[in-house]
């Protein structure tokens, strides 16, 4: 018995473009013998090449995903101060420690580790080195000596060094040497040993720590100069890119402020309590505390996208503008209490 083709059936359609190169995936054997391997090898085999290719894929997202974690928790306070010591010098000791030891001190990582792909993490973290970095040098020059001294504490001035660091430093910088270098993380943790020393020492009565209106007012001027300056850095933004919703900047803007603001609230906020008798002996209790909340608010501003919108906007906001707002309202209040105390 014979049939005949049947000339009204449809034709069978070529196959996909997807399902050539996934058969072209399942054929592949790297490395491939003309000789036959045995079938538990050859199957051995094809899932561990696959399975590294999706390692390889997953590396970078997963390993960006796990590492990412902008901290910025309010509630964050020293640990373990005993009396005698300064409360703004051990927060700023473990807020090193946070950033460097518990998560993962991300301006500094190559390429090829997967926090080399984030990109507001490293700015925020940035942002916090800068605002420790201005501490400790004001620590040195007007908190940690007596007025009128040229001598400068031994651990501050090393602490100074360490925390004004570059954040971007890794083991290797060919552009500076081709020999390995210390990273900008193990720079850090010396710069709060140091810091650590410091209190200690403060705490035994060996160490100066000079709790006078014009030192505390000498230290808020420099922080006002900061967010002064950051301030001014948006606004150049804003009138050069605002409306561009392909900005790249943006972002990186807004989070090195972020950082630069929640360590100068943390600060601030132990300040406060170092300073405690000053600011009521000035009657800037409420001012104080007014300011401090200002740094806070500042601080946890953390849009899902960061937009640099037009200014008169409908749908898509400007989150450099709100952020220039708290800076130059903080700037402000820094400069009213600046003013009281120099009366």
């Amino acid at each position: 018995m014979t049939f005949d083709p049947d000339h009204g059936a449809a034709p069978v359609s070529a196959p996909s473009w997807r399902r050539r190169a996934w058969d072209h995936v399942r054929a592949f054997r790297p490395f491939a013998s003309k000789t036959a391997a045995p079938r538990g090898r050859r199957t051995a085999w094809g899932w561990a090449w696959r399975a590294a290719v999706v390692v390889a894929i997953l590396y970078y997202p997963v390993g960006a995903l796990v590492t990412q974690d902008i901290d910025d928790d309010p509630q964050f306070a020293p640990r373990n101060v005993t009396p005698g010591e300064s409360r703004a010098v051990a927060v700023a000791a473990d807020l090193v420690d946070r950033e460097v030891n518990v998560h993962t001190w991300t301006p500094m990582q190559p390429f090829f580790m997967p926090s080399g792909l984030l990109d507001n993490m490293p700015n925020f973290q940035r942002g916090v080195a800068a605002a420790l970095g201005r501490f400790s040098t004001e620590l040195m020059d007007q908190l940690g000596r007596t007025r009128g001294s040229s001598q400068t504490d031994r651990d501050l001035e090393q602490a100074r060094g360490f925390l004004n660091e570059q954040p971007n430093i890794w083991v290797w910088q060919p552009s500076v040497s081709l020999m390995p270098s210390a990273t900008s993380a193990q720079k850090y943790r010396a710069g709060r040993e140091k810091l650590l020393a410091y209190n200690k020492r403060l705490a035994s009565g060996q160490a100066i720590f000079e709790r006078r209106a014009d030192n505390l007012q000498a230290l808020l001027d420099r922080i006002a100069n900061d967010e002064g300056s950051d301030s001014g850095v948006i606004d150049q933004h804003i009138i050069e890119k605002s409306g561009d919703l392909f900005d790249s900047r943006c972002d990186d803007i807004f989070y090195f402020n972020k950082g630069r603001l929640y360590a100068n609230y943390l600060l601030l906020r132990e300040l406060g309590v170092d300073f405690e008798n000053v600011i009521r002996e000035k009657g800037l209790t409420n001012a104080w505390n007014g300011t401090v909340e200002t740094f806070r608010l500042a601080a946890e501003l953390q849009p899902w996208v960061v937009w640099n919108g037009y200014l008169d906007g409908f749908l898509i906001p400007n989150h450099l503008a709100a952020q220039g707002f708290y800076l130059l309202r903080a700037r402000t209040q820094l400069r009213e209490i600046s003013n009281i105390l120099l009366k």
